[in-house]
């Protein structure tokens, strides 16, 4: 168990793209950006404890921040996380009106 005592810290903000949305309506997952420490057991207390919602099963990916250069400096973008969580069937979060 990771020492994020505050949900909020855990669930960072919701991802929205063309992506998150198809996943929404085929398989009824949510993905959101999360804390670099936050566990798989962590990202599901949370949730339900949010949304008040019922959470199947959650996958957790490390995403690698960008090579990026602005005139002669090189840079990189910080490394992320997020989770894609599948809810149980017949409930839903309305991603635009939460404050996570």
């Amino acid at each position: 168990m990771s020492a994020i005592t505050n949900v909020y810290e855990v669930i960072r903000a919701p991802r929205v793209s063309e992506k998150t949305a198809r996943l929404q309506e085929v398989s009824n997952q949510y993905v959101f950006e999360i804390a670099k420490t936050a566990t798989k057991a962590d990202v599901k207390a949370a949730v339900e404890q949010i949304f008040a919602v019922k959470v199947e099963a959650v996958n957790v990916v490390n995403v690698k921040g960008k090579n990026k250069s602005f005139k002669f400096r090189q840079g990189k973008r910080g490394d992320w996380r997020k989770a894609y969580v599948k809810l149980a069937e017949g409930q839903s979060i309305d991603v635009m009106m939460a404050k996570a």
